[in-house]
Formats: structure tokens, sequence, C-alpha cells
């Protein structure tokens, strides 16, 4: 059974149009340095699971698009490339602290804004939706993946 999970990314750094452009509509999702985050990766995301892919850190956040875990994790290469902002000097390719996965588009939908999703009482309980969740991965139960579809009219 499908999982599903909520994936923030500024819309400078990869936003969906990036993803649509992107070789086979694929990008590896890099740049996690939360590892929280990275163990969803790592240890619970499984090929073809669901993502809501979500612009965050801008004028009008929300859900841009949907998206598919598309990879098992591997290695993050921006940890080891020291003129990247994630470069982290303690990981090494022997023993590497981090981790991603690969998600493939889609589909591109309308902006389903934060103020829509906080005003929408089935995604209450919606872990985004929490005060103080910080998390740029987070687990989406079927209910609310279902919500949200509704929401966006699919």
């Amino acid at each position: 059974m499908p999982q599903y999970w909520l994936m923030k990314s500024e819309p400078e750094e990869a936003s969906i149009d990036d993803l649509a452009r992107a070789p086979g509509q694929k990008l590896p999702w890099t740049g996690v340095r939360n590892y929280q985050a990275r163990n969803f990766m790592r240890d619970a995301m499984r090929i073809g699971d669901g993502v809501l892919f979500y612009h965050s850190s801008c004028a009008e956040p929300g859900v841009a698009g949907l998206a598919e875990v598309a990879s098992t994790a591997y290695p993050d290469e921006t940890q080891f490339d020291p003129e990247s902002h994630y470069h982290d000097p303690k990981s090494t390719r022997e023993s590497p602290r981090w981790q991603h996965v690969d998600v493939k588009l889609v589909k591109k939908t309308r902006l389903l804004p934060l103020r829509e999703m906080r005003a929408a009482p089935q995604l209450a309980s919606m872990v985004l939706l929490k005060p103080g969740s910080r998390l740029s991965i987070t687990p989406v139960t079927p209910a609310e993946w279902q919500a949200v579809l509704e929401l966006l009219g699919e």
C-alpha cells in the first residue's frame, strides 16, 4: 500500500516547473540536512509513494503539484561538494550522512495555498499545519491525501 508525503521546496531551489522541465520529469531531492527528514527518505519512502510538492519560503506557500517517489534512497552528492551550500565536511563517501530520493512529476496542479489548507477542517491534524512544524518532509495520511486531492479538484 502506498504511503504519502509532503515535501517542501523553495521555488528558487527547485520548483514544480523545474521538475516539469527536468529530464524525464525527475529530480533528486537534494539538500535535506535534518536527520528526521533524511530518515523518512532512507527508511520509510518507497518507489511509487505519493508526494505533495509544496512550495515554501515564498510569497504564497502551498501545494503546487503531485509527484511520486521515483527511487530508493542514495547518497546526496551535494554533501561532498565544497562549493555547495549543502556541503558537509564531516561526511565521507565511505560513510555518507545524507541520503535523498528522486521525485517524478505526476501533475502540476493549481496552487493550493497554505491559507486554504488551514481553513479545511479535514486537514486540521496534518503535520504541516501544527504549530512549530518546520520539517521539510512530513508524512501525510491517506485521508489527508484524499482531502488535498478533493481541494485541488482531482
